[in-house]
């Protein structure tokens, strides 16, 4: 048995299949009276798990993430104390592609501003107006890892045409390197946001970048909210500088700016690339996979250090 330490943003179902065999205790739980007996921490990929908290847990071995990004950690301060990390890849990767698609199609299509002329009554009056056409068109991809790739293999099948800009430049059939984020959102249109999160991609996507896309631009966010400049993102949406956006993250979840309600030409999910039922327990199996794994001192599954 092991104390693990729930941060926030993890599911009650993996945090009550723990709690069967360990102890599990919530953040406003944590005094020093037992902070020295906490040996794994149970987050999220939107956990915040800084210095100070993994510095104060002195017997802190393991932090399981459930979720890919593990942007929240703090690697190096896990690493100077030999704490290992783990993270569940590859099991989300077709759901989170598979919802990009689905926002780019909406946005397009206007799907959903569709529905609600249909619910005004407004269809009794005349057609709903001709929307954008997607297929055989311009997709530029930022970050090209599993998602990015994904979402490439997907878009092949409506005969757009994929380029893509990433820290590293990689092999890949029917795909195009692009050196330069704004030349990539120049001869884009549409731009889907797939990059990692972190310090690294903060604000990559800025009005630079949107200007380059242009008025008839959609951009698509499946990535961490804080890879687009949101106050930049608004005001281009304001002023007519880009044709759309379909969110899926943003930079303070779970607030999402009510800026972007209600608007014909952006859709938004509160966050739900994984969220099917399907890889959801997949992903909880892996964490817990990963806990036993660490138990019974044999190699972890997935690790990231």
């Amino acid at each position: 048995m092991s104390v693990i330490l729930r941060a926030n943003k993890v599911p009650q179902t993996l945090v009550d299949a723990l709690s069967t065999e360990n102890e599990v205790i919530g953040l406003e739980m944590l005094s020093p009276e037992n902070a020295h007996e906490i040996e794994i921490i149970l987050a999220s990929g939107e956990s915040i798990v800084d210095d100070v908290l993994i510095n104060t847990l002195t017997s802190l071995r393991l932090i399981a993430v459930f979720g890919v990004g593990y942007d929240g950690i703090d690697i190096r301060a896990a690493q100077q104390r030999d704490i290992s990390v783990t993270n569940t890849p590859d099991i989300l990767t077709d759901d989170v592609a598979d919802l990009a698609i689905g926002l780019m199609l909406s946005v397009a299509r206007r799907i959903n501003d569709a529905q609600r002329f249909i619910e005004r009554g407004d269809w009794q009056n005349g057609s709903y107006p001709p929307a954008v056409k997607i297929s055989g068109k311009r997709l530029g991809i930022v970050g090209f890892g599993r998602i990015g790739r994904a979402v490439a293999r997907r878009a092949q099948g409506f005969s757009m045409q994929i380029s893509y800009y990433s820290r590293s430049q990689s092999a890949a059939e029917g795909v195009t390197y692009s050196p330069s984020l704004v030349t990539l959102a120049e001869n884009s249109d549409v731009l889907m946001v797939c990059a990692s999160g972190g310090k690294e991609s903060h604000h990559l996507i800025n009005k630079e970048v949107l200007d380059a896309l242009g008025p008839d631009g959609i951009i698509i966010n499946v990535a961490r909210g804080s890879v687009i400049d949101e106050g930049a993102l608004l005001e281009a949406i304001n002023t007519h500088r880009i044709g759309g956006a379909g969110l899926d993250v943003f930079a303070d979840e779970p607030h999402a700016p009510q800026a972007f309600y209600h608007r014909d030409n952006v859709v938004i999910t509160p966050h739900i690339g994984s969220a099917t039922q399907a890889t959801r327990a997949a992903m909880a199996k892996l964490v817990m996979d990963n806990i036993a794994a660490f138990q019974a001192g044999q190699p972890l599954l997935t690790p990231v250090i």
